[in-house]
């Protein structure tokens, strides 16, 4: 156990003891605890195997390559269409999880194989992704704009081009690229 981490097991939360078993569990694997994005996240030698999380609804642990895990039960959720390598494994009640621990276990250490075989999820490029009629008809006007968001990492072209496709309307998506070009012209992604 990691000392850096306790906070989260100690604050009140709804999945307190949910928390606590699922912690105990992914000790039992081997794994190293660590704090990464205010979550207890557990690693193998310094890669990311599996984090705990909760939401209102569930509380889950998300395997970081579950795109790579078998999944004999089907019990791995794609949290968004989005979401390319992390899977997660969504509980409701304490009891649920003291069912599955054999199973929770063997999909842990299943990710644990992954890792040890340095397996890496085939993520789509970023050309893959589909451009809003809107961005085009803007990169067409404006060819410095089509410049600089080329030049931006991938993964800050593909939080764009995702958020930009959410809205379902035209003018929601010209608002959304007018908004963020400045951002764009500073190289910033959109949590920059």
């Amino acid at each position: 156990m990691n000392p850096k981490v306790d906070f989260f097991f100690e604050k009140p939360s709804q999945w307190q003891q949910e928390y606590l078993f699922l912690r105990s569990i992914i000790l039992d694997c081997g794994l190293t605890e660590e704090l990464k994005w205010g979550v207890p996240c557990y690693t193998f030698k310094g890669t990311n195997v599996v984090l705990i999380h909760g939401f209102k609804e569930y509380c889950a642990i998300l395997f970081h390559k579950g795109a790579l895990l078998k999944d004999p039960d089907g019990i791995l959720i794609q949290q968004t269409e989005n979401v390319q390598a992390a899977r997660q494994m969504r509980f409701t009640k304490l009891k649920e999880i003291q069912t599955l621990k054999a199973t929770i276990m063997a999909y842990i250490f299943e990710a644990i194989e992954v890792e040890k075989a340095g397996l890496k999820v085939e993520l789509k490029e970023t050309s893959e992704f589909p451009m809003v009629d809107e961005l085009k008809a803007r990169f067409e006007k404006d060819q410095e704009l089509k410049k600089v968001f080329e030049k931006l990492t991938p993964g800050r072209q593909r939080g764009y081009l995702l958020y930009f496709s959410q809205a379902k309307q035209s003018k929601t998506r010209e608002a959304r690229i007018e908004k963020y070009i400045p951002k764009i012209f500073e190289g910033k992604g959109l949590q920059d």
